[in-house]
C-alpha cells in the first residue's frame, strides 16, 4: 500500500519521518526522498538481517537521504528516537505483521508452505523462547487460549489437543510437523474452506512468540507522543486483533471532555490529541493484490497530531 501510505503521510522536504517497522525498506526508501536532501528518515527493525538489508537498500536507491537505522522494537519508540536524538517527528508509520523478506526465509519458520525449524522470532537474539518452545512447554488449556484469543480459530481446543497427545509421543519441531497435526485436528469439511488450515495457528503461535498486540499500544501512544503539530501517524494492520487496538487507541486520544453535559463547566481536562482522518480502515486497491496479494487483509489507519 505504498501509494496510500505516501498519500496519508504526504511527507515535505525537510521532515522528520520514522518508519517503526521498516522491514525490507520499500517504504522507508520512498519516505526519504520525499524529504530529501534535508530532512531525516529514520528506520526500526529488530531484525538484523533487515536492517543489513535496508543500508543495501538506501545505499543503492537513495544514497543522498540522510538516514538513522536502529535495531530495536517500536514498543521501545522512547528509547529509540532519544538515541536518534530529534525533537519530534513528521511522519510515523507502522506496518504490522511480519515482513515479506522474513516469510520468504524459510528457515525464520513463519511460513507453513516451507518446511523448516519452528522458530518464529523476529530478533533471534533477543527472543529466547521460539515456536517450538512454546508447543512443548504449554498446557493444553494455554495452548487453546493463545490459539484462540490470537488466532480466532474455532477450532483452537480440539488442535491443542492434538498438539498435547502428539508432542507426548515425539518432539515437534518443524513447521509441516505442525501442519499435518493441525490438518489431522481439523474437521475435514473445514479444511476445504478459509484458506490454509494451519494459518490462524501459525499467526497465534508468532504473536505469542513476539508479544506483538503487548509492544502495539505502548509504540503507538509512544508515536502520538513523539508526532510534531500537524505529524501524520499511519498504521497498517494484519488482522482484526491488531485493527482493534489502532482503533482503541486512536479514538481515546481523539477524545475531548466527558464530563456530563450538566456540569457547567469541565472538570475532568481531557482535550482530544489526535484527529482521527479514516471512520472506517483504508484497504488495498485491485490494482495493489493483483501485484501483491499479502496485503489482501491490510487495514490502513491514520491520525494527525493536533
Amino acid at each position: 500500500m505504498l501509494d496510500e501510505v505516501i498519500r496519508t503521510l504526504d511527507p515535505q522536504p525537510g521532515e522528520v519521518v520514522c518508519d517503526c517497522t521498516m522491514g525490507g525498506a520499500g517504504h522507508s526508501v520512498a519516505l526519504a526522498k520525499l524529504v530529501a536532501p534535508d530532512g531525516l528518515s529514520i528506520g526500526i527493525d529488530q531484525d538484523d538481517m533487515a536492517l543489513a538489508a535496508a543500508a543495501a537498500r538506501f545505499e543503492r536507491e537513495a544514497p543522498e537521504a540522510d538516514r538513522q537505522l536502529l535495531k530495536g522494537n517500536f514498543g521501545s519508540l522512547d528509547e529509540l528516537l532519544v538515541q536518534a536524538e530529534v525533537p519530534g517527528v513528521d511522519c510515523l508509520l507502522f506496518d504490522l505483521g511480519v515482513s515479506s523478506p522474513q516469510l520468504d526465509i524459510p528457515e525464520r519458520g513463519f511460513s507453513y508452505n516451507e518446511n523448516a525449524p519452528l522458530d518464529m522470532r523476529m530478533d533471534p537474539g533477543n527472543h529466547t523462547q521460539t515456536a517450538a518452545e512454546v508447543i512443548a512447554n504449554y498446557n493444553e488449556t494455554d495452548l487453546a487460549r493463545i490459539l484462540r484469543a490470537y488466532g480466532d480459530e474455532r477450532h483452537a481446543s480440539r488442535i491443542a489437543r492434538a498438539i498435547v497427545r502428539a508432542r507426548a509421543k515425539a518432539p515437534i519441531e518443524t513447521t509441516f510437523q505442525l501442519v499435518e497435526i493441525v490438518k489431522q485436528a481439523i474437521p475435514a469439511a473445514d479444511r476445504r474452506r478459509g484458506g490454509h488450515p494451519a494459518r490462524k495457528t501459525f499467526q497465534a503461535l508468532r504473536i505469542e512468540v513476539n508479544h506483538e498486540l503487548e509492544v502495539l499500544e505502548e509504540g503507538l501512544r509512544a508515536a502520538i507522543r513523539w508526532a510534531n503539530p500537524g505529524g501524520r501517524i499511519c498504521v497498517i494492520a494484519y488482522h482484526s486483533l491488531e485493527d482493534r487496538i489502532v482503533k482503541h487507541v486512536f479514538s481515546e486520544m481523539s477524545q475531548g471532555c466527558t464530563c456530563p453535559p450538566d456540569l457547567p463547566v469541565c472538570v475532568c481536562g481531557r482535550v482530544p490529541i489526535v484527529d482521527v482522518k479514516t471512520k472506517k480502515p483504508l484497504v488495498a486497491s485491485d490494482e495493489e493484490l493483483r501485484s501483491n496479494p499479502r496485503a489482501r487483509s491490510a487495514l490502513m489507519r491514520v491520525a494527525v497530531k493536533r
